[in-house]
């Protein structure tokens, strides 16, 4: 078992948030973080750029807890 910090708590909300507005974004073309900052293109990236560093702190944390190995 692999002991989870608050940035990756805090990368797996992110990640869950991103993918609920990309899903409303493919499903219904609502785009929740344009609607929350108000079409502010920079605020916006920077955003995205966020939740995309969340995701890779995902990806390191299946190697940093062997979740990718098949070692039982």
């Amino acid at each position: 078992m692999c002991k989870l910090n608050l940035f990756d708590k805090l990368s797996f909300l992110l990640v869950f948030l991103g993918s609920l507005n990309w899903g409303t974004i493919g499903l219904f073309n609502l785009n929740f973080v344009n609607m929350i900052f108000l079409h502010n293109s920079i605020i916006v990236r920077i955003s995205y750029i966020i939740i995309f560093l969340a995701a890779l702190n995902i990806v390191t944390l299946f190697f940093r807890c062997n979740l990718l190995t098949d070692d039982n």
